[in-house]
Parts: C-alpha cells; structure tokens; sequence
C-alpha cells in the first residue's frame, strides 16, 4: 500500500491573479474531500502553505502568475525556512533593483520536498546577505533546463516585474538541441497546453482545450550528410506556460535531446556512434535560456542579459560538427 503524500504541489497561472490564497488552495485541491475554506485558513495560519518555497500567513494573499504554492497536510513535519548558504553564483548582471543569474543545470531554483537545500534561493541568500527568508525570482526554469533567470531585490521592483512579464514587453529565447530531421527553416507552433490526465507531472498538446501557447523556432544548424542527426533551433516563448517548449518540439516531432519527460530514445536511428553514444548518455533536456530582453523596472531603459552556451550543450554540438556556434550565441 502506497503512503499518502504529505504534501501538494501546484503552480499558478495567468488569470488566477485576482483570487484569494485560501479560494485558490481550495479549487486546486478540489479533489479531497471535505476540504473547506476554513480548514485551509487554518493551514495558512499555521504556516502550512508555502509560496516559492517560504511559508505565507495571509488568506487573502493574491499570486503572481508562476506562482508556485506547496500545502503542507497535517501530520507531515513543516519544512524550515530556507537559509543562506554560501554557493557559487554566476551573475549575468546586477544593480540595486535586479539580478539575472545563469542558472546551471542540475539546479533546482527554490527549496522542495526532497530539496531542502544547495539551492538557487539558498545562494541567492548568501549572496544578498540574508540569513534565512525567500528570495524574489520572477522567471522559472526546470531543474535540467540551465541559463537565464531573473531575480528581484525589493517586494516593490518583484512586482513591476511581474507587470511587465504580463504585459508581454518580456523577450525570452531559448536554445534547443533535437533530433532531426528540421525540415523547414523556421516555423511557428499553435497548440493548447493542459496538464496530462494519465500524469499530472507531464503536459500534453490540444486543439481545443487547455491555454493557448504558441513557440517561433528558427533552426541554426543541423548535422550535414542525409542520415539522421541532431539540429540546434532558437525558441521563443510567445506566451509561458508550464514544459512549453519541451510539449510544443515534442508534439512537432522535434523532441529535445536528453528530455527524461518529453524525450523519445532517437539516439538509436543516429547514424554516428558517437553522436549516438553521446546523445544516449546526456544528463538533461539539452534546453537552455539564452538571451532576456525587457524594459528596467525603475527606469524604463532596454536590458538584454544573455547566458553564454553551456559546456555539456557546446561539447554535444561539437560532436555533431556543428562548431563553430554561428557568431551571436
């Protein structure tokens, strides 16, 4: 008999904004039973319900979209605060509102069951000389997924923050390795997003149902010769939603490389050994966020941060023959 789970975890998204912290727990765990508004009044109260990894006491809190909320069930030991620790960062850019880290790969972004610590919140602590509390990331990567994330210094530059990435004056690329073939130089990817009824952990794509998504890709390279092989496209987010750019190249045929999730075992139709071995044996979906444009939040003025081209994603590259890396990544 399988243990019941002593937590729950969900993220929100856009249009959940004006709703109360206590109505929105309540919806999504809408499948307990008996569960009132006032018994997750009583969570919150308790310090029971997390946002982005540090406990949240107002019922009547609003979330950002991205938010993501952990519920903590009674009988389950609350997690501690996350505290600082110090860990390497790599700082893409800073001032007094903002930073953008490169996130490595391998890094999960804020505390959660099975990671209570070595974080990117446990670093970004250290480095901004706080011993223990959260810490203001607006942007989210998967835990495989490395480059650019932003982070906000002050409650007040968080939420101009958030504004602007609702607004859409937020540029986000991407690079991804797939397998190929790409048989169109650039394109554009219209498909529904909706959380996967067989997995809750998973997405899946839709005509009809679920949030509209859409992803331009341009390819860059791809292995030369007619047997198959791999190609480096350039994505960029049109809207954000959860897995986006995994779901979208997946359901197009274009799975990326190393994906434990949305991947496909195509190493095995590669016709280079090596390729092949190298494909097989990558740690992660070969997905990073490369380049970050948007309007500062004190001053209006354009900001570009970019996230220089990972080792493990540039040695894959090189084993495909597609080095040098065109002139601007």
């Amino acid at each position: 008999m399988s243990e019941a789970p002593s937590s729950r975890l969900f993220r929100t998204v856009r249009g959940e904004e004006p709703e109360r912290l206590d109505r929105l727990v309540v919806r999504h765990l809408a499948d307990i039973p008996r569960l009132s508004r006032t018994r997750i009044q009583e969570w919150i109260d308790a310090g029971r319900v997390r946002v982005d990894g540090a406990a949240v006491t107002r019922s009547s809190l609003r979330l950002r979209p991205g938010a993501e909320v952990e519920v903590l069930f009674p009988g389950a030991r609350p997690h501690p605060p996350p505290v600082a620790q110090n860990i390497p960062l790599s700082i893409l850019y800073e001032d007094d509102a903002l930073l953008a880290v490169d996130k490595p790969p391998g890094m999960v972004a804020h505390p959660t069951p099975g990671h209570a610590d070595g974080t990117l919140v446990n670093a970004l602590l250290f480095h901004l000389g706080k011993a223990e509390g959260g810490a203001g990331l607006v942007s989210r990567l998967d835990r495989g997924t490395s480059g650019v994330l932003l982070v906000a210094k002050a409650p007040g530059v968080h939420a101009r923050l958030t504004r602007i990435l609702r607004g859409g004056a937020v540029e986000k690329e991407y690079l991804a390795v797939v397998y190929g073939p790409v048989p169109l130089p650039k394109g554009r990817i219209d498909r529904r997003i909706l959380r996967d009824p067989q997995d809750p952990r998973r997405r899946t794509t839709s005509r009809s149902e679920g949030q509209t998504a859409s992803t331009l890709w341009e390819r860059l390279a791809e292995t030369p010769g007619a047997e198959p092989g791999i190609a480096l496209l350039r994505c960029r987010l049109l809207t954000g939603r959860t897995h986006q750019i995994r779901v979208h190249l997946e359901a197009e045929g274009m799975p990326i490389v190393g994906d434990p999730v949305y991947g496909a075992p195509r190493w095995k139709g590669l016709g280079d050994p090596d390729l092949a071995d190298r494909c097989r044996a990558f740690p992660r979906q070969a997905l990073h966020a490369w380049r970050l444009r948007f309007p500062h939040p004190w001053t209006g003025a354009a900001l570009e941060v970019v996230a220089p081209v990972p080792s493990d994603v540039a040695g894959l590259l090189a084993a495909a023959g597609l080095s040098p890396l065109p002139e601007d990544l």
